[in-house]
């Protein structure tokens, strides 16, 4: 069994180096298909970051009935806390409230003479999952003492749509992507095998089954495969910083993800990927060699 092992593993690295230019050809293409894969995975990502960001500033505004003291109104914390959906909130008095209204028309004389008792004493409330705006919305409307509720929810159902249009777009474009890059390898390994015709059809013809012969094409996938998972994730980092870089410096008010964060889910999913391409194209190129 080792004996076999050696000999495949031998026949696939023999097999590599003597098909020099097919076998930087087909590196090339899996390179070239992963990085394009992770460039769309990497924009996915950031994208999805920025909506989250945007999701964690929509708020829902709870008014508190004005018949409540300021104590009897912070005591209502500790149950909005306890709806399901709510991830915090922050208690604003009427006095804070009407700094605030202030602050917006600061140069409009009708204002100057408010009072802070015509406003009421406010929460602020932060969900986790603004999908179920409408369901907190209604809960927390539900607690006595909770007069009115401000809840946005067209804003909040436009993120939802986006987020959801964004992961549809996301797994499509993976799929293609992923499709494409199986197809080209399969024809670059079928252009760099038609050479090697002849010594699998011999190899056939003095009894050597086709997993035998299958083998070393397999081996040869795999580990150019991965030797380009490792070029092309190299090349994306640089590539990732380098726009990074760039992007901070003439936007300062987008960030994007540090590639820091993201380089080990990246390396695995490039090496599964790439892979999974040399296997197929390798199966996929012999495949009708095998019958003779």
């Amino acid at each position: 069994m080792f004996s076999r092992t050696a000999y495949f593993i031998k026949e696939a690295m023999a097999n590599i180096f003597s098909h020099g230019l097919m076998s930087f050809i087909t590196t090339f293409t899996i390179i070239c298909c992963l990085i394009i894969m992770g460039s769309c995975g990497l924009l996915t990502l950031n994208v999805h970051e920025v909506i989250k960001e945007l999701e964690s500033e929509n708020q829902m505004v709870a008014y508190i009935d004005e018949t409540l003291s300021d104590e009897e109104a912070r005591a209502l914390e500790e149950k909005i806390l306890a709806t399901e959906n709510v991830a915090h909130v922050q208690f604003v008095t009427r006095e804070e409230a009407m700094v605030s209204f202030l602050d917006k028309y600061e140069n409009n004389s009708l204002f100057e003479d408010v009072d802070s008792s015509v406003f009421r004493n406010r929460y602020l409330i932060y969900l986790d999952d603004i999908a179920l705006t409408a369901d907190t919305q209604n809960a927390v409307a539900g607690i006595a003492g909770v007069a009115k509720i401000n809840a946005h929810l067209g804003i909040s159902n436009g993120f939802v749509t986006l987020r959801n249009i964004l992961g549809i777009v996301a797994l499509a474009l993976f799929v293609v992507l992923f499709l494409i890059s199986i197809i080209l390898m399969t024809n670059t390994m079928k252009i760099a095998t038609f050479n090697r015709r002849t010594e699998i059809a011999i190899m056939k013809m003095v009894g050597a089954t086709n997993s035998f012969i299958r083998w070393p094409f397999v081996l040869e996938g795999m580990l150019i495969g991965l030797f380009s998972s490792l070029c092309a994730f190299l090349l994306q980092w640089g590539g990732y910083n380098l726009l990074s870089n760039n992007i901070s410096g003439a936007l300062s008010f987008i960030n994007l993800i540090p590639f820091e964060n993201l380089s080990v889910p990246v390396l695995v999913a490039f090496c599964v990927i790439g892979i999974l391409e040399g296997v197929f194209g390798s199966l996929g190129a012999i495949k009708s060699y095998l019958r003779v």
